[in-house]
């Protein structure tokens, strides 16, 4: 156990078996949790003054964590409890007084099978070089979707995987490939300082946990034309908001160049929702493009609004709507009709799909 989560000990043994995502600690509330997407109260524990949260957050950072959040009014961290969770946090201040937001993250990394990731995602664990981008809204598990094609790559083919994430999430062992991970922070003072390094690092995969700027990326499409598979996230609602998210951190005159260099580069983007599943938790559902040749010179050409097209007519090369997925999941009666809706772009094509194909569900 480490020594500076023993005062949430007790808290942390009960969220971490029942499976909860997130704890929240601030004043005034018994800490609450996020569990299949919904918040909770924490049965039996007390409600929490301003003073217990600053005496925890003080014990729990060390001197240079506390010294940016006293400057900068948040500060964002990584520990592990017991060997079976890791904890992704950020300590802020709201009204005046401290406050804790933590990610629980399971030790065991994810894996295809336990995902369930659609088939496609072996082509990608496969790719040599190219960008993929893995998108949702927060919270959609996106970093577990790229734990898990890692993992994916780690046991299948020997190689170098550099991560740069702020804060590391899922550790990953040595397996067939060596396993690099640098914490924004830990280890480098930026992602583009880290970035910048990752081209002398001599990586054959580069997870970058966030792409800020033209500059970090103007590197990571650089390292995906030239040998390199480069995976990050954006968040970005569908493939088509993302192509355009990426071109407009080009400065003025020089968005013809990103869109040159993207449609070079891109493999793949992956965007995804999670759903209620009906008999509780929740599941995945995938839009998934792929750079084929018609992507590529839409998006050489700027024509991204086109890319809607590409998806519905790509079901041979394995591309997915959102829309068609989320119909696939309620024809198998994973989820309800009401839940698939509200969490789609375009829940007239979801009801569309599933009058043409039957096994409509609802509660």
């Amino acid at each position: 156990m480490t020594d500076r989560l023993s005062a949430i000990d007790p808290w942390l043994e009960v969220l971490v078996g029942a499976g909860a995502t997130d704890l929240l600690l601030v004043s005034g509330s018994a800490p609450r949790y996020r569990l299949a997407g919904e918040v909770y109260p924490l049965t039996g524990a007390p409600v929490l003054t301003a003073d217990e949260i600053e005496n925890f957050v003080r014990g729990l950072l060390d001197p240079t964590q506390l010294k940016i959040l006293e400057e900068q009014r948040d500060v964002d961290f990584a520990l592990t409890w017991r060997n079976e969770a890791r904890l992704r946090g950020s300590a802020f201040t709201q009204q005046g007084h401290m406050a804790v937001a933590m990610r629980i993250i399971p030790m065991t990394v994810p894996t295809f099978e336990a995902l369930a990731l659609p088939p496609v995602f072996e082509y990608l664990a496969e790719l040599q070089q190219g960008l993929v981008l893995v998108t949702g809204p927060t919270g959609s598990g996106k970093s577990t979707t790229l734990a898990a094609l890692i993992n994916r790559i780690n046991e299948t083919r020997p190689g170098v995987i550099l991560t740069i994430e702020d804060p590391i999430e899922y550790v990953h062992p040595h397996q067939r490939s060596a396993v690099l991970q640098r914490e924004i922070g830990q280890d480098a003072p930026s992602f583009d300082r880290a970035l910048r390094a990752a081209l002398r690092e001599d990586p054959d995969v580069l997870l970058v946990g966030e792409m800020r700027d033209a500059e970090s990326v103007g590197i990571a499409m650089t390292m995906a034309e030239t040998g390199h598979l480069v995976l990050s996230t954006l968040h970005t609602n569908d493939a088509a908001q993302t192509v355009d998210r990426i071109i407009d951190v080009f400065p003025l005159g020089r968005e013809e160049i990103g869109r040159t260099q993207l449609a070079a580069s891109l493999a793949a983007v992956v965007s995804q929702r999670l759903v209620k599943r009906a008999g509780g938790g929740l599941v995945a559902a995938y839009e998934i493009l792929l750079a084929t040749p018609p992507v590529r010179n839409l998006i050489r050409e700027g024509r991204s609004n086109q890319i809607s097209n590409v998806l519905r007519t790509g079901q041979r090369e394995g591309m997915c709507t959102l829309e068609a997925s989320l119909a696939a999941l309620v024809s198998a009666g994973v989820v309800l009709l009401d839940d698939a809706l509200s969490v789609s772009n375009r829940p007239d094509e979801v009801t569309s799909i599933l009058r043409q194909g039957g096994g409509m569900k609802t509660k």
